[in-house]
């Protein structure tokens, strides 16, 4: 027996049987006040969310070596059974319940509000969605919590062990995650009732994970040998395929109903990110570099990125300018990056946490009525303040989990185990290439 795995196994059993005893609330659903064009548009978009995950597996494993390729998707795929879990037992009432700090001055929720999704039901929470199921819009809302860790594992991809990164996953949903989604989107959260805009989550989700991930590039180290080794790029663009559809109920299904404000949030996603995309291949191209498919997929999922808090406050043409400037800036920040050797594997940093910051100032700036460009500066102030208090928060909070997490399971694997590969060294398995396929076939002809 690996007694390594007895306590996760045992919390596992433990939900299982309180499962069983826990009293059920009755799933009553008063048909009148359901709106169904917007429960079926936001089923819609749940499912979309989800399709992210998956999609960011390719999108990130296409980039590691050979040998990570199949840790590098578990990583972002074992999220949507951990987050899945943790979110009905405790997470949806970290991030929604009832808010601890006072009204209008909440930081967290209380946890005890929806334990085990207890009073979760079909019937319309007005505060929060007044025409779905409220079900319907915690499912929604569970979707934004099982990407953002995903997202995070590109800054510490090849070198983490897999033990030790579900227990920081874990950690990270319920410490950072929680409040932040509290205080940003709950009626009562402080940030915002200081009058912060995060649309679809560009602080909520890509900030957060961007300065996580930057804490454990650091804390874990570089890499002993850091390669730029793309094992399969098709994959890459596979996945950037999947985000840009998946994106579309990420931006759009934040209107939480089929109206104007979903359109024009599909309109802005779109637009940003096709920006992104070209302005990304050409700025490449203009300083010396060949255009290329990776360019152009990390270009298009930057625009997705920086549209996001903005997505339903601005017009089509600002979002263009979103895009435009968000590529650049993220363009640069992987060159630097680079130069100062900072071993962010995949760059999460540069475009997740760039990316969410850039979107998150020019929502401050071109904000219908509330912008800059509208003679209004609470909007922008208070922005550049929970920029400061976000970063570190996040970056700080995330440091520290890493220790904690260190302590309890060691979070690097050893030398050798990372010389090997994550595919074999923790999950002794392999993906199958072309290459391998036919060297068998042809072995196993020759034999027969």
């Amino acid at each position: 027996m690996n007694k390594r795995w007895l306590v996760p196994f045992g919390v596992l059993f433990c939900l299982a049987i309180l499962g069983m005893f826990l009293p059920s609330t009755p799933y009553t659903i008063d048909s009148t006040q359901i709106n169904a064009g917007d429960t079926a548009w936001m089923l819609t978009a749940t499912g979309l969310v989800l399709l992210m995950t998956p999609g960011l597996s390719f999108f990130y494993a296409g980039m590691v070596r050979f040998k990570n390729l199949i840790s590098t998707m578990l990583q972002s795929f074992i999220a949507l059974g951990v987050v899945s879990l943790l979110w009905v037992v405790v997470g949806f009432s970290l991030a929604f319940g009832e808010s601890l700090g006072g009204e209008k001055t909440g930081f967290i929720g209380n946890p005890a509000t929806y334990f085990m999704f207890q009073h979760v039901t079909g019937l319309p929470v007005a505060e929060f969605a007044a025409t779905i199921p409220f079900a319907l819009f915690a499912l929604f809302q569970l979707k934004f919590a099982i990407i953002t860790p995903a997202l995070i594992t590109g800054g510490f991809a090849e070198r983490i062990r897999f033990s030790a990164f579900l227990l920081f996953i874990c950690l990270f949903v319920l410490c950072i995650y929680t409040p932040l989604a509290h205080a940003t989107w709950h009626p009562n959260g402080f940030l915002r009732n200081w009058g912060v805009l995060d649309f679809a989550g560009g602080t909520v989700v890509h900030i957060s994970a961007g300065f996580a991930a930057l804490a454990g590039a650091i804390f874990l180290g570089k890499r002993k040998h850091q390669a730029d080794e793309p094992s399969n790029i098709p994959y890459v663009m596979l996945g950037t395929g999947m985000l840009w559809f998946g994106w579309f109920g990420f931006n759009g299904g934040s209107a939480l109903a089929a109206n104007e404000t979903a359109t024009l949030a599909f309109l802005t996603t779109n637009t940003a990110s096709a920006t992104a995309m070209l302005t990304w291949i050409f700025f490449d191209g203009l300083t010396g570099k060949k255009p290329s498919a990776m360019g152009a997929c990390i270009g298009a999922v930057v625009g997705l990125v920086a549209i996001t808090p903005a997505a339903a406050f601005v017009n089509v043409g600002q979002s263009i300018f979103i895009g435009f400037f968000a590529s650049i800036m993220s363009n640069l920040a992987v060159r630097y990056k680079n130069k100062i050797g900072l071993d962010d594997t995949l760059d999460v940093f540069p475009c997740h946490g760039v990316g969410g910051i850039v979107g998150m100032l020019l929502t401050g700036v071109f904000a219908k009525d509330v912008g800059l460009v509208y003679g209004q500066t609470h909007t922008f102030i208070y922005h550049l303040l929970t920029l400061v208090l976000v970063g570190c928060f996040t970056f700080g909070g995330s440091y520290l989990l890493y220790f904690l997490t260190d302590k309890i399971i060691p979070l690097r694997v050893v030398a050798e185990k990372e010389e090997l590969g994550l595919d074999l060294s923790q999950h002794n398995e392999i993906a199958a290439s072309i290459e391998t396929t036919s060297a068998k076939y042809a072995n196993t002809k020759q034999c027969s």
